[in-house]
């Protein structure tokens, strides 16, 4: 019987274990999220470029046209709907209706981001792996 109830208590503090990491992970990205929303609805490109992977940055960093793009637009709306929903242990995926504004004409277009995320374990990190959203489509 005592070891029944040791073995009980183990698993007992395994699982409360397990529940906090997951809530830290949940934590992370929402924080994750929330911070990468900001930098683009502040028109802060080179900010929002660093929550990429950063050897997806590597092997695809910005140029300076893509850099001119976004600073020709203001996003005027960032709607995430219902958030990211998993796609994986360590995965989700996210779709954004994002309105942008071009500062020079004032016209308005919508854009979709259809966003991954990736979370790393060794760093206690989440990193956008699909990139930053493709602001020249059309609708």
């Amino acid at each position: 019987m005592r070891r029944i109830l040791s073995l009980l208590a183990l698993l007992s503090v395994l699982l409360l274990a397990g529940c906090a990491t997951a809530q830290k992970r949940g934590d992370t990205l929402t924080t994750t999220l929330n911070a990468y929303a900001s930098a683009l609805r502040w028109g802060d490109v080179e900010n929002a470029e660093h929550f990429i992977d950063p050897k997806i940055r590597a092997e695809h960093p910005l140029s300076e046209l893509d850099i001119a793009r976004y600073k020709q637009v203001q996003i005027s709306d960032y709607d995430d709907g219902s958030g990211p929903l998993p796609a994986g242990k360590d995965s989700v995926k996210q779709t954004v209706h994002i309105s942008l504004v071009n500062i020079h004409t004032q016209s308005e277009r919508g854009i979709v981001d259809h966003q991954t995320w990736q979370y790393d374990e060794k760093t206690n990190h989440w990193w956008l792996t699909s990139g930053l959203p493709d602001i020249t489509q059309q609708p």
